[in-house]
C-alpha cells in the first residue's frame, strides 16, 4: 500500500483509491460524491468494460433482437438506422442484459451454454478493465490535471482474482498505484441487498466452477430441465448462495492488500472531508 497511515493520507497531494463491495453498500454514492467535489477522476470498472470490453457483443445482441422484426431488419440491412448502447455510470442495464440469465426462453431465458459464453467474456473484459486502472490513474492527471482519483470496482472483483496469492497480477498492479478499501456491510445489510435483489433479479457475474455446480445442484434439487428453469427464480436462488461466497474473499482482499471501513460509516459520509477521515482512521486501525 501507498499509505501506511492516516497521517500519510491525510498528507498525500494524491489520494488514489479502489472501492469493493457487494453492489448497493456505497462505492457508487461515494464515487459520485467525490467526483462532484471537482477534485477527483472517477473510473467505473463497470462502465469500462461495457464500453471498451463488452461494447460490441451488447450492440450486436441488441441487433439480433431486431433483426427477428422483418420492418428493423429491411432497415438494418440497409443501413438506415443505428443501433447503439446508450450506457452510463448510473445505468448499467445494457451490459447486465447482454450477461442475461439461463433457462425457459419464453421468460426471457438463454440457454446455459451460450449464458457460459457470455459469462467467460465477461470475466476477461473485467481483468483488462481492472488492469487498465493504473493506465487511468496516469491517465486522469497528465491529461485532466486531477490530484486525486476514485475506482468503483464491480461487486464480481472478488471472483477474478485470488487474495491469498501474493502475486496475483490484477491485485499487485491495483495495490501498486491505490489503496484497496472493503465496504463490509453487516448481516441486516446482507438481509437488506437479498430482499431487493428478490424483488428485481439482475444477472451477474460467478465462477465457472460455481455457477456449473449451482446450475446442476438447482436442476436436482427442482427436477426440471434447463429448458423449464424460470431464470429469474435460479438468479435469485443463485445470488444467496453468492453473497455467501464472496464475503470471504472480500475479507481476504482486505486483510492482505487494503483496508476495511463500515457500510453504516459510509452512510454517514456527507462530503471529501469525511471520506477522507474515514480511510485515516481505516489505515490506523490497521495498524
Amino acid at each position: 500500500m501507498q499509505y501506511t497511515s492516516g497521517k500519510d493520507w491525510l498528507n498525500a497531494e494524491n489520494k488514489q483509491v479502489m472501492l469493493f463491495a457487494m453492489s448497493g453498500l456505497g462505492k457508487t454514492y461515494i464515487s459520485n460524491m467525490l467526483r462532484s467535489s471537482g477534485d477527483w477522476f472517477h473510473y467505473s470498472v463497470d462502465y469500462r468494460i461495457g464500453t471498451r470490453y463488452m461494447g460490441e457483443h451488447i450492440v450486436d445482441n441488441f441487433k439480433r433482437e431486431a433483426m427477428k422484426t422483418p420492418f428493423l431488419a429491411d432497415l438494418l440491412r440497409s443501413d438506415s438506422i443505428y443501433i447503439g448502447s446508450n450506457i452510463t455510470f448510473e445505468n448499467l442495464a445494457p451490459l447486465s442484459t447482454y450477461l442475461g440469465k439461463p433457462g425457459n426462453p419464453d421468460q426471457g431465458g438463454i440457454p446455459f451454454d451460450e449464458y457460459l459464453k457470455r459469462q467467460d467474456q465477461h470475466r476477461g473484459a473485467e481483468i483488462a478493465s481492472l488492469l487498465d486502472t493504473a493506465h487511468f490513474v496516469a491517465r486522469s492527471k497528465e491529461i485532466y490535471g486531477y490530484q486525486n482519483f476514485i475506482g468503483d470496482s464491480g461487486g464480481s472483483i472478488c471472483e477474478v482474482v485470488d487474495p491469498h496469492d501474493e502475486n496475483d497480477p490484477v491485485l499487485k498492479s491495483l495495490s501498486e498505484n491505490m489503496l484497496l478499501v472493503w465496504i463490509e456491510g453487516s448481516d441486516d445489510h446482507t438481509e437488506e441487498l437479498i430482499r431487493r435483489f428478490d424483488k428485481a433479479p439482475k444477472p451477474m457475474y460467478y465462477q465457472p466452477e460455481i455457477l456449473k455446480s449451482s446450475w446442476d445442484e438447482y436442476l436436482n434439487d427442482n427436477n426440471v430441465s434447463s429448458d423449464d428453469v424460470n431464470p429469474d427464480e435460479f438468479i435469485r436462488w443463485a445470488y444467496r448462495r453468492a453473497v455467501s461466497h464472496r464475503q470471504p474473499q472480500y475479507r481476504a482482499m482486505a486483510q492482505n492488500w487494503g483496508v476495511t471501513v463500515s457500510a453504516n460509516d459510509v452512510a454517514k459520509l456527507r462530503n471529501e472531508n469525511d471520506f477522507n477521515q474515514l480511510i485515516a482512521q481505516a489505515l490506523d486501525a490497521r495498524m
